[in-house]
């Protein structure tokens, strides 16, 4: 996943306006208490932190990708397929 796949993402998913304020605002266990944006600033990988941000969210699988289904699924960080 690249950084500016990351951001659509964010945009559909989440609707573009809340979106934003969730990656600015919500801090993130997972991340160490970073927020999304603090973390893709300081460099993890734009799929951990997305991850990170749909588990916090609640996101089913089946809508953390939007609307293009075939896009295929960033793997989770330790999977084999990394």
């Amino acid at each position: 996943m690249r950084y500016r796949e990351f951001w659509q993402l964010v945009d559909e998913v989440f609707g573009e306006a809340y979106g934003r304020v969730l990656a600015d605002d919500q801090a993130l266990d997972a991340l160490e208490s970073r927020t999304a944006a603090q973390a893709i600033e300081d460099g993890v990988e734009p799929r951990v932190v997305w991850h990170a941000l749909c588990d916090a969210m609640d996101v089913p699988e089946e809508r953390r990708w939007g609307h293009d289904h075939r896009r295929p699924a960033p793997p989770r960080r330790g999977s084999a397929a990394s």
